[in-house]
């Protein structure tokens, strides 16, 4: 470790401290879900379903799409209500109409503001009362029970073809015959009742639901509680705070005069012959666009469903290519080639780092894996066509169609087989990199150290998304989900990320080793203290405690502070391409990580703090101000890094190829300007104007139908079509230039690259 042993021990500390709260309250999580009641009877002793009908209806909902189509406890797509606030809502406005005809022969709406008063008051003591008893047995009254089952024939009509609701599936975005069987359906409502349920019935011993008062509810006097009110101006503080120290650390300890070394005349990864694995990498390029590519093209076709619902154009396309389908293929395959494109500049990095060669079957290690990516993409996208459409075996389609949960939709069998291959490039890189690692050598290897230490939690932590199972517990489930989505992605692929550059531009002499490791051990300590606990800041509403509130928005609030100073980062790599001729061949994959830089202050630093505190999620989660933060962050840092990281490995392994400035100029400013387009004018404002509409009515009322389908939103929403289109624009031109350069020249087999390695003269 050497001079780093500081750098070292703050990381391993932090990650030691970090880990242990994550662990800690994870369990909390375990011991604290909402309970799944045994039986649910009415007061007079009437069965009406129990625990198995529960996650029978988890199971069905799963099938249907789950988080694909509306969302629960706010967790999932934007244009269906969110099945608890809706179902909530539905079920007291029916008590209250029930009670108003009992007690003064006359609707809800018809009464005096006295005797509505009364009833609200009876209302809201039924419903936050926990009526579970020593047995684990739900008891509701009677005039609930009827409630109930008027909500549910509602549902089951919804989730039918009945003609009643055929335009509430078309304004939601639903097919036909969602789930056409009757006992399926049944089920379905008893789920949704349950997630409502654990969210209008307070924990034992305690002022607030099971779910933190989430979601705003007036009628039961569902409200932010005290604790949201701490911990939002808690983290507030925590952030200037950080901010504040990182200036003050970044100002005295940070080597301001230290010079940068002598640029080499020629690129010092051109000098060498490629290696057959590295030539075999082009295929993995062409699979990151064209994924890419389908991945733009379904987006817009899934957008254009919040217009009309279920036709594009006027063809009715909604029963073979269902909104659910399409949202869930999105946001899979934008998984898919940004981890392609990570996975790619690894292994072209491992034999650069074991000396310009190749392990013995590496070449044949890179084909296998290249296969097994398409095959695990193909299958699980036939699966979840056939989970969707209902044509698998209930039993089979969590394994081979569709898990429900977002981001981890893919069935548990391409799930593992996901795994499996990630393992698989773990063992590529490992093999490259290890006898260098542990080879005798005065040579500096902190940085190769860390670097391996980020492919190793790559390799293993994806992992975590296989600790729930069909039935697990909602609560336990998202802490698991996050686990992969939050962690793997935004945690060690953020660090894997920082780490490949540093030693890219440190093994091309552009930037001295002690300053690249420095700052990459530095780095990753301050992703990670916020970025490991600031996972809970996904689950405030999840059915966890205060303290897993607590914990969240503290952390969570840290996670921004490195990314205020990324603008230092974004001029830093732009003034690269100045320090050698021959780095003008890298000006565009040195652009997309200027604009990483910039969508990690704007998409994951502010829009994600303007979702981030307490007080602010307990109103906009489920919202369009989520997809805000997801559009900005996920393409906006993970989408360019992957295609940095593309256009760079195209560009060695390609050495005679030079970047069109025509296509890459239309890419480039078409991929940002149509991101910044789609969520300027039509993201952004429709999420301020749910929010207001959430803050006022709740959030039922924001994700209604009679609100969503006024005629402003609407027109946003057809707005939203111009940037859908500058964005496929450049993701076309973007693609187009890959695949001419994939297919273009390839690198000579012969050691000599010189031409390479000097050009830009």
């Amino acid at each position: 470790m050497g001079q780093y042993k500081k750098h070292w021990f703050t990381l391993i500390a932090l990650c030691i401290v970090m880990f242990s709260l994550l662990g800690y309250f994870g369990a909390d999580i375990y011991r604290s879900a909402p309970p799944i009641p045994t039986q649910v009877v009415s007061s007079k002793g009437k069965a009406l379903f129990g625990k198995d009908d529960i996650l029978d209806g988890q199971t069905a909902w799963q099938s249907v799409g789950g988080m694909q189509l509306g969302s629960i406890w706010g967790h999932g797509a934007y244009q269906a209500p969110d099945w608890t606030a809706d179902w909530l809502h539905r079920e007291l406005t029916a008590w209250l109409d029930l009670a108003a005809k009992e007690r003064h022969g006359q609707p809800y709406a018809a009464l005096t503001e006295g005797q509505q008063g009364a009833l609200r008051a009876e209302l809201k003591a039924e419903y936050r009362a926990n009526g579970v008893d020593a047995a684990n047995k739900l008891v509701v009254s009677e005039r609930r029970a009827t409630a109930m089952a008027q909500t549910a024939t509602y549902y089951d009509q919804l989730f039918s073809d009945a003609p009643a609701l055929h335009k509430s599936r078309e304004n939601f975005a639903m097919k036909e015959n969602t789930l056409p069987s009757a006992k399926r359906r049944q089920q379905l409502t008893h789920f949704f009742f349950w997630t409502a349920w654990a969210a209008a019935t307070e924990r034992p011993n305690s002022r607030v639901t099971y779910t933190n008062n989430w979601p705003h509810e007036p009628l039961i006097g569902n409200t932010p509680s005290s604790e949201n009110v701490v911990w939002s101006i808690a983290s507030v503080v925590v952030l200037l705070s950080g901010v504040g120290f990182l200036v003050w650390g970044w100002s005295f300890l940070h080597k301001h005069d230290e010079p940068q070394p002598v640029a080499p005349h020629q690129d010092p990864l051109a000098t060498f012959a490629l290696t057959p694995s590295q030539r075999a990498l082009g295929k993995s390029l062409f699979l990151v666009v064209a994924l890419f590519v389908f991945q733009v093209f379904i987006g817009g076709f899934t957008a254009h469903y919040t217009v009309e619902g279920q036709q594009f154009y006027g063809i009715d396309l909604s029963q073979w290519l269902p909104y659910s389908l399409t949202r869930a293929w999105h946001i899979q395959s934008a998984l898919f080639w940004i981890a392609t494109g990570f996975l790619a500049v690894g292994l072209f990095l491992a034999p650069v780092i074991n000396g310009g060669k190749d392990p013995k079957f590496q070449k044949l290690g890179v084909d296998v894996l290249f296969w097994a990516l398409v095959f695990v993409c193909v299958g699980s996208f036939v699966g979840n066509y056939l989970a969707i459409a209902q044509k698998l075996p209930p039993e089979w389609s969590f394994w081979l169609g569709h898990q429900g949960y977002e981001y981890v939709d893919l069935g548990r069998i391409w799930q593992i087989l996901k795994w499996v291959g990630i393992l698989l490039w773990l063992v590529l890189m490992l093999r490259g990199v290890l006898p260098v690692l542990f080879a005798r050598s005065k040579e500096d290897k902190n940085l190769l150290a860390l670097l391996t230490a980020s492919v190793g939690a790559i390799g293993l932590f994806y992992g975590a998304g296989l600790f729930y199972g069909e039935r697990t517990s909602l609560s336990v489930m998202e802490y698991w989900r996050w686990w992969v989505e939050h962690l793997w992605v935004e945690g060690f692929f953020e660090v894997f990320a920082t780490t490949a550059l540093a030693f890219v531009f440190s093994s091309m002499g552009l930037v001295s080793r002690p300053m690249a490791t420095s700052a990459s051990l530095a780095s990753a300590s301050l992703f990670l203290l916020g970025g490991i606990p600031g996972t809970f800041h996904h689950l405030y509403f999840a059915g966890t405690t205060t303290p897993v509130m607590a914990v969240g928005a503290a952390f969570s609030a840290l996670e921004v502070v490195p990314l205020i100073v990324l603008g230092h980062e974004a001029w830093e790599n732009w003034r690269l391409k100045n320090r050698a001729p021959w780095m003008a061949h890298l000006k565009w994959p040195l652009m997309c990580f200027v604009a990483v830089a910039f969508w990690n202050m704007l998409g994951a630093g502010v829009f994600g703090f303007m979702i981030n505190p307490p007080i602010a999620l307990y109103y906009i989660q489920g919202l369009n101000t989520t997809p805000v933060h997801a559009h900005a962050a996920l393409f906006g840092v993970y989408g360019f890094l992957a295609l940095g990281f593309t256009l760079m490995v195209l560009r060695y392994v390609r050495p005679q190829l030079v970047f069109s400035e025509g296509l890459m100029k239309t890419a480039f400013w078409g991929l940002n300007a149509g991101l910044v387009l789609m969520i300027a004018t039509s993201l952004l404002p429709i999420g301020i104007i749910q929010f207001h509409a959430s803050v006022s009515e709740g959030l039922w009322f924001a994700r209604s139908e009679a609100f969503m389908q006024q005629p402003l939103l609407q027109t946003l929403r057809w707005v939203r079509t111009f940037g859908d289109v500058v964005f496929i624009v450049g993701a076309v031109a973007m693609a187009w230039q890959v695949v001419i350069g994939v297919l273009g020249q390839r690198a000579p087999t012969t050691p000599s690259r010189t031409a390479l390695a000097t050009a830009g003269h």
